[in-house]
């Protein structure tokens, strides 16, 4: 593993341990050549994904990428950091286990979206204001008057439900 601080390809593993969630090894290591020390991880990789962008473009799936998303849309709202890599977690495998090895960035937008809807619903708007691109006022407005409309359909069904 290269070392992030002065380049040298070589590095000693100091220490080794599963993350909370079982779902990755944390490596410590050290550099042999300036001796400052780093976190790895490493993961289960079922298929490399391509990202098909709204352009046309292709990109390799960053994972890291897709978090700090999250990590955006969920900032200062009540949400562990645990929660959002689980969240994460949970996109790429089911991504992963999809059969597909190119997948439209509409599709991940779709899972981070409804997986934030029964989340936050301040971060779902957040992050949908990206997503979709709101422009105006009134595509927030129109956004969250749908999203009234679903709770409100919600609550009145549990009502009825309650009877």
């Amino acid at each position: 593993m290269k070392c992030p601080f002065c380049g040298c390809l070589d590095s000693q593993v100091k220490d080794s341990r599963l993350t909370e969630d079982n779902t990755c090894i944390r490596r410590r290591r050290e550099c042999p050549e300036c001796g400052s020390r780093f976190t790895t991880f490493e993961r289960v990789q079922l298929r490399e994904l391509t990202v098909i962008k709204k352009n046309g473009e292709k990109a390799r799936f960053d994972r890291d990428k897709l978090e700090r998303s999250l990590l955006l849309a969920v900032r200062k709202r009540p949400v562990s950091p645990e929660r959002v890599e689980k969240i994460v977690t949970s996109i790429q495998r089911r991504l992963e286990s999809s059969g597909e090895t190119e997948i439209p960035s509409r599709v991940i937008g779709e899972y981070a979206m409804d997986a934030l809807a029964h989340l936050d619903n301040v971060a779902y708007v957040r992050f949908a204001s990206v997503y979709k691109d709101f422009c105006e006022v009134s595509d927030f407005e129109e956004f969250v008057a749908q999203i009234d409309a679903m709770a409100g359909g919600m609550n009145k069904k549990q009502e009825h439900d309650e009877d």
